[in-house]
């Protein structure tokens, strides 16, 4: 995966911050039961979901390194770069508002996520950052197509930090969504919801995958 994967990633990161709202937007909002909501507690929430998110990356990347090293590692590093690309593509297809473009994957992550999901409730209602940040690590795995595009990326990274390095900055990308709050929240909700910031937003993750293959069939 080229560097300008990592900016692909943090624009889709970004750009897709209200898919993240309504998902984790809930969650967000238990932050604040019992008591005013801190920004040391949505920083540790957020905090744990990066971290999760990192973590990941850092295994799908050493997956993918250690395929590279089977016999006939050429072929085997071809489809890794197809898939990340046709996922960067779909990626591009969302955020321009192609919402299903995703959809299978998230199925996939269900059975997992029935295994972490009951673990969260130790947590809720979040009163302090140390039920905050564990938290959002858990909930940094719930099934979502966009993490599971950006985990595409990590697979085809080449190494386990080169991929923590990519999710990383997928999450950084979801962060301000999450973290603003108030007008600040609304403003860049109403920003990010125009439809020629998707389009554009979404015809550059798109080129990016395009590119990744054109620089693929040059190499047949």
């Amino acid at each position: 995966m080229p560097d300008s994967g990592f900016l692909a990633l943090f624009v889709v990161g970004l750009l897709g911050g209200t898919h993240c709202v309504g998902m984790c937007g809930g969650i967000v909002g238990a932050l604040a039961v019992g008591g005013p909501a801190s920004w040391r507690m949505h920083l540790a929430y957020n905090g744990g979901r990066i971290l999760s998110y990192t973590i990941a990356g850092a295994l799908v990347g050493a997956l993918g390194a250690a395929s590279l090293g089977l016999e006939g590692q050429v072929p085997v590093r071809l489809l890794l770069y197809l898939f990340a690309n046709l996922m960067l593509i779909a990626l591009g297809l969302y955020l321009i508002g192609v919402t299903r473009a995703l959809a299978f994957t998230e199925r996939a992550g269900q059975a997992l996520w029935r295994r972490i999901q009951p673990l969260t409730r130790r947590f809720l209602p979040a009163r302090t950052v140390a039920q905050a940040f564990p938290l959002g690590m858990l909930w940094g795995w719930l099934p979502c197509g966009l993490v599971y595009g950006a985990l595409a990326s990590a697979l085809a990274a080449g190494s386990a930090t080169r991929g923590a390095g990519l999710m990383l900055a997928f999450g950084l990308g979801t962060l301000p969504n999450l973290l603003l709050a108030g007008i600040l929240l609304a403003r860049l909700g109403e920003f990010v919801r125009r439809p020629v910031v998707r389009l554009v937003s979404g015809l550059l993750v798109l080129g990016f995958g395009l590119y990744g293959l054109v620089g693929l069939l040059r190499l047949l």
